[in-house]
C-alpha cells in the first residue's frame, strides 16, 4: 500500500524552498508514495497561486490551494489558515505531513497534532531568527520556531551549521537529520544563446563587454543586492569593464533601481526582472555572485556550479557547505561591499583563477549534491 505524503508550504512563488518541494514531489517513486502538495498564494492575503503550482501540475502532481495561507502575521488570517489546514488534513488523511517554511511549519504542525497525523516532518530552509531584526522580534521568532520543532516528529536541516545548532535546542537532538539539497543534471542554454537572450531582455547594444557577472534571487533585503551594486559601482568607477545582470523581482526593486540611477550605473548594471527558469542562462556568466545575508542551502550555487561559473559568495550558513574559500570559490564577509569589490577585482583580473575555481566547484557539486541522494535520504525518513 502506498504511503500518502502531503507537503505544505506557505508561498507558491518560485524560490529555494519551492524548488525543494518540487524536486521531492516529482522524484519520489510513485509506486511507493502518493504525493500531494498544499500551498498558499504568492505571499499576500488573497493572492493567487504562483509558479510552483503550475510546474507541479505540468508533472501531474496533485495540488491543493490553501486560500487563507499568507506570509505576514495576522491573528485573524492565521486562525482562518489554521482551520483550513485542519479541515484539509481531515480530508486528506496523510501518513506523513512534510512542512516547509516558518508559517506553514507552525500552523501545520499544530493542526497535525490536533488531527492525529502520526508523522510530522519539518524542513528548515535557514533559521528565521538569523534575519536582521530587533532582539525582541528575534526572541519571539526563536520561541515560535522551537514550538514548531517540538510539535514535529522529525526535523530536516539542509545545512551543517543549522543542523549543529538545532541539535542543541532542547527536545531536538534525537529527531534532527542533515540532508543537503540536491539537483539533477541541468540542461543549460549554451553560452552564446544565453547571452543572446539576456541582450534581448536588457536591450543592450550588439557590442557588449566580454566579462559578464550574474546574480539571481528574489529582490529582498536577505539577498543583499544593494551591497553587490555598491561594489560593482566602485569597480566601474575604477575603470573595470563588465556587465552585471541581476535576475529576479521583489519588494526591493524600486530601491535598487534608484541606487543604480543615482550612481549612473545603468550602462553596466542591469535589473533583468523575473525570468522563468533563470538557471538556464547561467552559462552566460563568467562570475556568479551570491551576496545574501541569510540562506538555507542555496540552490542557485548548485546551479552556478553545474554551469561552471566561478563563484563569490557570502560567508554564511549553508553557503559554506558548498564553497570552500580559495578552493571551490571565494567567500566574502556578509554586508561588506568592500570585500565583494576586492574579490570581484581579483576574479576580473585573473582568468586562470576563475577557471580553477569553477572546475573544482563543478566536480564538488556533481558528486555531493545530487537530487537522488536528497530524495533517497528523505524517503528513508518517510519510511521510518
Amino acid at each position: 500500500m502506498k504511503k500518502k505524503i502531503l507537503f505544505l508550504i506557505t508561498k507558491s512563488n518560485w524560490g529555494g524552498a519551492q524548488r525543494y518541494v518540487f524536486d521531492l514531489a516529482t522524484t519520489l517513486p510513485r509506486e511507493t508514495f502518493e504525493v500531494t502538495v498544499a500551498l498558499g498564494g504568492t505571499g499576500l492575503p488573497g493572492a493567487a497561486v504562483g509558479a510552483l503550482a503550475k510546474e507541479l501540475e505540468k508533472r501531474a502532481v496533485r495540488v491543493v490551494f490553501v486560500h487563507a495561507l499568507s506570509r505576514d502575521v495576522s491573528i485573524s488570517g492565521d486562525l482562518r489558515a489554521l482551520l483550513e489546514v485542519r479541515r484539509m488534513l481531515h480530508k486528506e488523511r496523510p501518513d506523513v505531513l512534510h512542512l516547509n517554511s516558518s508559517k506553514a511549519g507552525g500552523l501545520g504542525a499544530f493542526a497535525a497534532r490536533l488531527s492525529g497525523v502520526g508523522s510530522i516532518i519539518f524542513t528548515i530552509h535557514g533559521l528565521p531568527y538569523d534575519e536582521d531584526r530587533n532582539p525582541f522580534a528575534r526572541a519571539a521568532i526563536f520561541f515560535a520556531t522551537w514550538i514548531t520543532l517540538l510539535l514535529s516528529t522529525s526535523v530536516i536541516c539542509v545545512s551543517r551549521d543549522n543542523f549543529e545548532r538545532v541539535k542543541k535546542i532542547p527536545g531536538c537532538k534525537h529527531k534532527t537529520s542533515l540532508i543537503h539539497n540536491g539537483l539533477p543534471p541541468l540542461p543549460f542554454d549554451e553560452r552564446a544563446l544565453a547571452r543572446k537572450r539576456l541582450v534581448e531582455e536588457t536591450h543592450l547594444a550588439s557590442e557588449y563587454e566580454p566579462l559578464w557577472i550574474g546574480a539571481v534571487g528574489e529582490l529582498t533585503r536577505n539577498k543583499g543586492f544593494s551591497y553587490l551594486i555598491t561594489a560593482a559601482g566602485a569597480l566601474a568607477r575604477a575603470g573595470k569593464r563588465f556587465h552585471l545582470f541581476i535576475l529576479g523581482d521583489g519588494e526591493e526593486r524600486g530601491e535598487l533601481e534608484q541606487q543604480i540611477k543615482e550612481h549612473s550605473l545603468s550602462s553596466c548594471i542591469h535589473l533583468v526582472g523575473f525570468v522563468p527558469d533563470a538557471w538556464k542562462l547561467m552559462r552566460a556568466f563568467d562570475v556568479f555572485v551570491l551576496s545574501s545575508v541569510k540562506e538555507g542551502l542555496p540552490y542557485v550555487l548548485l546551479e552556478a556550479g553545474q554551469a561552471k561559473n566561478s563563484v563569490i559568495a557570502s560567508h554564511i550558513s549553508g553557503v559554506t557547505d558548498i564553497i570552500e574559500d580559495g578552493v571551490t570559490g571565494l567567500l566574502v564577509k556578509p554586508k561588506n561591499s568592500e570585500d565583494i569589490e576586492d574579490k570581484l577585482k581579483t576574479l576580473i583580473e585573473n582568468a586562470s583563477l576563475r577557471e580553477r575555481l569553477s572546475e573544482k566547484l563543478y566536480t564538488w557539486v556533481l558528486r555531493q549534491f545530487s537530487v537522488e541522494r536528497m530524495t533517497q535520504a528523505t524517503a528513508e525518513i518517510y519510511r521510518s
